[in-house]
């Protein structure tokens, strides 16, 4: 059987094994995240050049909040990092920049670079880069029917595509492909209602070791999946 050359439009990646990938080298856990920072920059540059429209990463989960103080704190310095060296490279590459998640609970300095780097990137146009911060999927859902009760829209009136366009992700394909490393097969919260009939891969790898070919590999796999959406082929 020959792969048929479809790439997905839209992937998801749950960034998962930081930690573990750190401990098991007797390495502190925020070396780990700095690591799978600078393999976030190789993925997004590689989906970019391979011509995937959208990718959206789970880089910091609303569950993520009840870790240690002090580890949250490192990681919204090293997310600060990365946005203040990465936007103007977003720009450079023709990549727009869009943060989903309740990014109101960001400290002040990260959540004015989310919007600085979301207003530089605007009008760029060869990939959208979803940064999922401060993210949940049940709450993205809760967010969406608040907006629908405060807007008055009439039961019937409410349909899958209305209600589509109140989630974060509103204005983009759903996920084709949702990719999951560090060997855990769940989806914890991620994507929920746009991951439908996404395809899931799992991968044992930890995320700072998931380089361009252990993407490449997931693609690869993708290419030979038969998507049906629930349809019956003859």
């Amino acid at each position: 059987m020959k792969a048929n050359g479809k790439l997905p439009s839209h992937v998801g990646i749950i960034m998962d094994g930081n930690g573990r990938w750190a401990e098991s080298r007797g390495l502190p856990r925020i070396e780990g995240h700095r690591r799978g920072a600078e393999r976030a920059r190789e993925i997004i540059n590689a989906a970019r050049d391979t011509g995937i429209k959208a990718l959206t990463l789970y880089t910091f989960s609303m569950e993520n909040w009840q870790r240690p103080k002090a580890e949250v704190a490192m990681l919204m310095k090293l997310l600060d990092l990365y946005l203040s060296r990465e936007m103007h490279e977003f720009l450079r590459r023709n990549i727009r920049f869009r943060a989903i998640g309740d990014v109101s609970r960001l400290p002040g300095p990260v959540a004015a670079l989310v919007k600085e780097a979301e207003a530089l990137t605007i009008g760029c146009t060869s990939m959208t880069f979803f940064a999922a911060l401060s993210y949940g999927g049940r709450d993205e859902i809760i967010r969406a029917v608040k907006k629908i009760a405060a807007s008055g829209t009439k039961p019937e009136e409410i349909n899958e595509d209305t209600f589509a366009r109140l989630l974060d992700t509103a204005g983009v394909t759903e996920p084709d492909l949702i990719i999951r490393t560090s060997g855990e097969q769940r989806m914890s919260n991620f994507l929920l209602w746009q991951s439908a009939y996404s395809e899931l891969y799992f991968t044992d790898i930890f995320w700072p070791d998931f380089g361009k070919a252990e993407f490449d590999g997931a693609l690869r796999e993708y290419q030979f999946r038969d998507r049906r959406f629930g349809a019956v082929r003859a």
